[in-house]
């Protein structure tokens, strides 16, 4: 539905005593959400196929998202089913599976969980889709976009086994929203991080730029990730919808339209591009959730890191 004027409905709207299950709760993104999610007031159900250090979960299971079994357990509870699904469990890169594993286990955990939301009578999910659907993150080959910044309309390209999973993971939101009429959020990050993680990436791109290259030197701080999940559960949007959600600059300190130039030259600029402006367009997350990120890495008025 991206392109369209958003629906919104009180109904769905998630918040304080609402019961949210959060899968893969002991990644990197899932246990800041757990902690902004209780902080807002929420009732976290947080599941992972390891114990999840949930600091402010109410519930924490152990089992594998890709069993129908245990994902049936985390959607219901005494009190009957969850208000809300936020769904991060999945291989967050490739290479730590096979290829076949991966796409998989990616796609069978976004199945079993948002369809089994919508069939539970769930009243709205997130997911974490990736910058990697647009086919140029984990290409064995240098891809490049047709233009940038990069909306949601633009094709997929992927041929890696990831960047399919998360076209497929986006589809299976779409399904669940027609099958079931669940409202279905499928956000797509880039590299996410903060802190000692943040940091180490920030020193790898500057000691070589071009290695970065089909990343597009983009990058979202956990803290972000988890506010634009809570900005989807508060926000009552009806629909199918997919997302970008990035950092409103890039990883480097060189300008964007010469990293353009240098590594990506046939890409048409369209539009605005700020000096070292990202080259994931994120408006329509600020026109259908007002989301705006919150934490950098560099001073505004220099382009430089921050003190």
């Amino acid at each position: 539905m991206n392109g369209k004027a958003a629906v919104r409905d009180p109904r769905h709207v998630i918040g304080q005593g609402d019961a949210v299950l959060v899968t893969g709760a002991a990644g990197v993104i899932g246990r800041v959400v757990v902690r902004v999610l209780a902080e807002a007031g929420m009732r976290v159900v947080a599941a992972d196929r390891v114990e999840a250090d949930a600091d402010g979960a109410e519930r924490v299971m152990v089992g594998d998202a890709c069993e129908a079994r245990f994902v049936e357990e985390c959607l219901t509870g005494p009190e009957g089913a969850v208000d809300a699904v936020v769904h991060l469990a999945a291989f967050p890169a490739p290479g730590q599976a096979s290829e076949d594993v991966t796409l998989v286990h990616n796609v069978q955990s976004a199945y079993l969980v948002l369809d089994g939301a919508g069939r539970a009578g769930v009243r709205t999910a997130v997911a974490a889709s990736s910058a990697a659907a647009y086919g140029y993150a984990w290409a064995e080959r240098d891809l490049s976009p047709p233009y940038a910044p990069i909306d949601e309309v633009q094709p997929s390209v992927a041929i890696d086994s990831y960047g399919l999973s998360k076209v497929v993971t986006e589809e299976i939101g779409a399904f669940a929203t027609r099958r079931w009429g669940i409202p279905t959020t499928l956000l797509r990050f880039p590299f996410v991080g903060h802190g000692q993680r943040l940091a180490a990436r920030l020193e790898q791109v500057q000691e070589d730029v071009g290695a970065n290259r089909r990343e597009l030197w983009t990058w979202l701080d956990t803290r972000d990730a988890a506010r634009a999940v809570l900005a989807v559960l508060t926000s009552g949007l009806t629909g199918h919808h997919v997302l970008n959600i990035a950092a409103p600059d890039s990883t480097t300190s060189e300008p964007t339209a010469e990293l353009l130039a240098k590594h990506h030259p046939d890409t048409a600029i369209r539009g605005a591009l700020e000096p070292h402006g990202s080259l994931l367009d994120t408006r329509l997350a600020r026109t259908l959730l007002g989301f705006e990120p919150e934490h950098g890495w560099r001073s505004v008025s220099t382009g430089e890191p921050a003190a």
